[in-house]
């Protein structure tokens, strides 16, 4: 896969060019779906599979008021934003289906294996999300970073190869983002 060709794709399709757009992600399809597989694995009893996963969120980013893209690390944040999102409808349509949406449990986070637990539930991706609503308000950049590093699967390596940032950069903004994120899970 040419980056240069994905790029020009990228362009194309954020001044609306709808072929583009399908060009776009049928060239990065597999990493999509692979993408979607890594956030499907970490969050338990979920109905959606891969490939359900990476067509909603084509569906989302594809709508006519969608934002429009810049750049490639742009792209793979706002697949994980969409991602991040029909998980967490479907996990909140879940939690209403089976608890009538409470009793919410905290999310407990481990550091030894990134923010939260490996095997959410739908009560616990809800709360997730409301935390990282809060810190994209306070703090959109270390949000953008939870997401690509949980919703989309990307390690430190490869978020700072697509956003052209150091890795020890992205370590320190990553022990932050557990803080604030860990803060806001579990208020005093």
């Amino acid at each position: 896969m040419v980056t240069g060709e994905i790029t020009a794709l990228i362009e194309a399709a954020g001044s609306g060019d709808a072929t583009a757009l399908q060009a776009l992600f049928a060239r990065v399809y597999a990493e999509l779906k692979l993408l979607a597989r890594k956030q499907l694995a970490s969050s338990f009893g979920h109905t959606l599979n891969t490939t359900g996963l990476v067509h909603e969120t084509y569906l989302k980013l594809a709508q006519p008021d969608g934002r429009p893209l810049h750049g490639r690390a742009h792209f793979f944040a706002l697949a994980a934003k969409a991602m991040r999102q029909i998980v967490i409808d479907h996990a909140r349509a879940r939690s209403t289906e089976k608890r009538g949406g409470q009793n919410l449990h905290v999310v407990e986070l481990s550091e030894a294996t990134g923010i939260v637990d490996p095997e959410l539930g739908p009560d616990e991706l809800m709360r997730l999300d409301r935390a990282l609503t809060q810190l994209d308000n306070d703090e959109p950049r270390l949000a953008e970073l939870v997401e690509l590093r949980f919703f989309a699967g990307l390690n430190i390596s490869d978020i700072a190869t697509l956003q052209a940032v150091s890795e020890r950069t992205l370590n320190r903004d990553w022990r932050r983002a557990k803080a604030l994120l860990y803060a806001a899970l579990h208020p005093a």
